[in-house]
């Protein structure tokens, strides 16, 4: 009797919480992020270990540039669980994130954090290509003197091209494109249409021809021709 009394009792609490999750998810998927929020953080006070609400919220944080709420759930999350490489990743972005806001003190502060959990990232899934993708802006920005270089940058280049060829050919080209070599940038975002032929390799070298060579009649082109293959 008093175990069904119980059932009886916490029933409704589940249920409640169930409610509010499947909302918070639905809105979330729509973008309603500010709707989304406090939901998550009710069900996040009845179930204070769910990773997935602290990712949730996390993600939310992140939509809304606010790094530093960003960084914590991550931290919490990747704490909770550290084998998940994903978790490692959101962590050294929204790091890279919060020190690319906050100047270069904040920076220079993080540098560690953010390329070992990257590193990390990598370490528990080889075959990770957004953590690779961070390290290669991590090596472009970062100045010369506190370990930037297009060397380290290219290693993940190079590491994407066995990946996935066409991230390879991508990374190639935005490594040219940062160092304003515009043609070599042009060659390589054609092998990555030739390669892949997603909507982003076109939009990729439309938007070198307009934005650096100062060809808009070209990136023009180039979208058209994507639009007639997917017609």
């Amino acid at each position: 009797m008093k175990k069904l009394f119980l059932i009886a009792f916490l029933l409704p609490l589940f249920v409640f919480s169930q409610t509010n999750y499947e909302k918070a998810e639905k809105l979330f998927s729509q973008e309603k992020y500010a709707l989304a929020k406090p939901l998550f953080e009710i069900a996040l006070k009845e179930s204070p270990n769910n990773p997935k609400i602290i990712e949730y919220l996390g993600d939310i944080a992140s939509h809304t540039d606010d790094w530093d709420k960003s960084v914590f759930y991550y931290e919490k999350l990747k704490n909770l669980k550290p084998n998940v490489a994903d978790y490692h990743f959101k962590y050294g972005g929204a790091l890279g994130m919060k020190a690319q806001k906050g100047g270069k003190w904040v920076a220079i502060r993080l540098i560690g954090d953010i390329r070992e959990s990257l590193e990390k990232a990598i370490e528990l899934n080889p075959n990770h290509i957004e953590a690779r993708w961070a390290l290669i802006e991590y090596y472009l920005q970062l100045p010369g003197f506190i370990g930037g270089s297009e060397k380290k940058a290219q290693k993940y280049s190079n590491e994407l091209s066995k990946i996935s060829p066409v991230d390879g050919y991508l990374s190639m080209a935005h490594i040219d494109e940062y160092f304003k070599r515009y043609k070599s940038a042009e060659q390589n975002y054609i092998k990555a249409i030739q390669v892949g032929g997603s909507k982003l390799t076109y939009e990729r070298l439309a938007q070198l021809y307009k934005d650096k060579l100062n060809q808009p009649d070209k990136a023009l082109k180039v979208l058209e021709k994507y639009q007639e293959k997917n017609k």
